[in-house]
């Protein structure tokens, strides 16, 4: 079987740190994910996706990560069954998160605080980062465009 996740979007609120009766750490967050299509005429629609963390993960996204911030999670998504204030059966669904990644640069991120989750366009791809300019390039071999390729 295969249950595997993997999502980026921005989050809704700061995490919070809770910690269960036996003193694990647990946090709960909502991320809002852009759907990958626009209908012709209409805004990009966001799906919201409610992620937990445990332990260490938890401990992690609540020290590191803030509203508005850009993260990328990697989990499986777990089904659970309840009984709401009414006595109605209820299902929810909500990714269990194994590694939660920060996927903007530090200065990308700081600009978002208070803002809307999607109001800021995302542009760390298009931007070089001088930390990966000093790196070595003696192992790569640069590929001429005219070239035909093998794939």
């Amino acid at each position: 079987m295969l249950n595997v996740a993997v999502l980026m979007g921005r989050l809704v609120a700061d995490p919070e740190l809770r910690h269960t009766p036996n003193d694990i750490s647990v946090t709960s967050f909502t991320l809002a994910v852009d759907r990958s299509y626009v209908k012709a005429g209409a805004e990009r629609q966001a799906d919201f996706i409610d992620v937990v963390a445990w332990r260490s993960t938890a401990d992690f996204v609540c020290k590191y990560f803030h509203k508005g911030q850009l993260v990328a999670v990697q989990g499986s998504i777990q089904t659970r069954t309840y009984t709401d204030k009414e006595g109605n059966k209820r299902k929810a669904f909500e990714v269990v998160a194994d590694n939660v990644h920060f996927a903007e640069s530090k200065r990308d991120s700081a600009g978002t605080q208070g803002n809307n989750y999607h109001s800021k366009p995302d542009t760390a791809l298009e931007q070089s980062d001088p930390a990966y300019a000093s790196g070595d390039t003696g192992d790569f071999e640069e590929i001429p465009l005219d070239d035909d390729l093998p794939f």
